[in-house]
């Protein structure tokens, strides 16, 4: 049986405590691992085999080593620096070392960079894209996209939807999000007729008797398995291209999704319920509103431009030629 290195043990011991005890989402998990494999093997190349050795010069000469070495965007070395503390923040607390030396260490400034949306017309050409020219499994391809734009929903969430959690009778869907967090998210009357026809029609083609792999998911692949989050993704990707759409992945569909609902007047507190975010911060980075609908919005609420259109059309009724008045009719006799 091999032997567990000292670094191999603390990362065992405090991802199971991110499971466990903090409930984090497996893709969280996935990344804390990654990251602490990549400082593992940084500290170990320079004879520090245990984390607990390092010290604060340990963990800045490592974000420079990420940055300036291999080049990685600003938003990866972030997330590296949150698993670096969040890990040596669990080592103090746990007795392992006496000071963080995490604690002071500085985040890099990151552009919050906006998500491209589609417009209206954009998603109505994608959702209804999917045909029985396609092939056989065009109507799970219409449900899945129906789902995703109807509700706003995530690739990881999306897949993992069982059919227990869709409610046609309250029109609504049973969502599990990150951090396992479930939601009740209403879907529109599009989505509810394409998933039903979807049940009825083809998920029955796709369950394999006898069998437990579909797990009693709601999208199922050729096989009659589950659906995961790369799988979604690729779906997506493609029936946009054959759509005729560039740069669409399943991010665009939720923060267009967020963004109509936006300009259409939705409360921004409704949105992140929907979208189950834990802070309104987090929605207003997705929910961006076009220029045209701000000036809208200054051009009804704002009581000087009140002022001013009602004095436009004051003057502009008073500039306007007033119709002559109807000429009497004389009739000529005909000599």
């Amino acid at each position: 049986m091999q032997t567990l290195s000292v670094a191999a043990r603390r990362h065992r011991d405090f991802l199971a405590f991110c499971r466990i005890e903090c409930g984090l989402a497996p893709l969280t998990l996935e990344a804390y691992g990654r990251d602490l494999e990549q400082l593992a093997t940084y500290l170990a190349d320079r004879n520090i085999d245990d984390p607990a050795a390092a010290t604060m010069g340990d963990l800045t000469n490592h974000i420079r080593w990420l940055s300036r070495e291999r080049e990685y965007e600003a938003t990866t070395v972030t997330r590296h620096l949150a698993t670096m503390r969040v890990f040596f923040r669990w080592m103090h607390a746990t007795g392992a070392i006496a000071r963080d030396p995490a604690r002071l260490l500085e985040r890099p400034t990151t552009w919050k960079r906006l998500p491209g949306a589609m417009t209206a017309k954009q998603m109505q050409t994608l959702v209804e894209f999917p045909s029985p020219e396609q092939g056989p499994l065009w109507l799970r391809d219409r449900a899945m996209l129906e789902l995703m734009y109807g509700g706003g929903l995530r690739a990881s969430e999306v897949c993992t939807v069982k059919v227990n959690d869709f409610h046609p009778t309250i029109g609504a869907i049973a969502v599990t999000g990150k951090g396992g967090k479930q939601r009740i998210v209403p879907i529109g009357v599009p989505a509810i007729t394409w998933t039903e026809r979807y049940l009825a029609e083809c998920r029955p083609t796709l369950v394999r008797a006898g069998t437990t792999r579909d797990a009693f998911r709601l999208l199922l692949s050729f096989s009659g398995r589950p659906l995961d989050r790369v799988a979604i993704w690729q779906l997506v990707k493609k029936n946009a291209a054959r759509a005729g759409l560039d740069d669409v992945h399943p991010h665009t569909l939720r923060h267009s999704f967020a963004t109509h609902l936006v300009q259409g007047g939705a409360d921004l507190r409704v949105i992140q319920e929907l979208l189950g975010h834990s802070s309104i911060t987090t929605t207003q980075i997705y929910t961006h509103v076009t220029r045209d609908h701000l000036k809208d919005v200054i051009a009804n609420c704002h009581p000087r431009e009140a002022m001013a259109r009602a004095a436009k059309a004051k003057a502009s009724a008073a500039t306007k030629p007033t119709a002559k008045a109807a000429q009497p009719i004389v009739k000529r006799r005909v000599k």
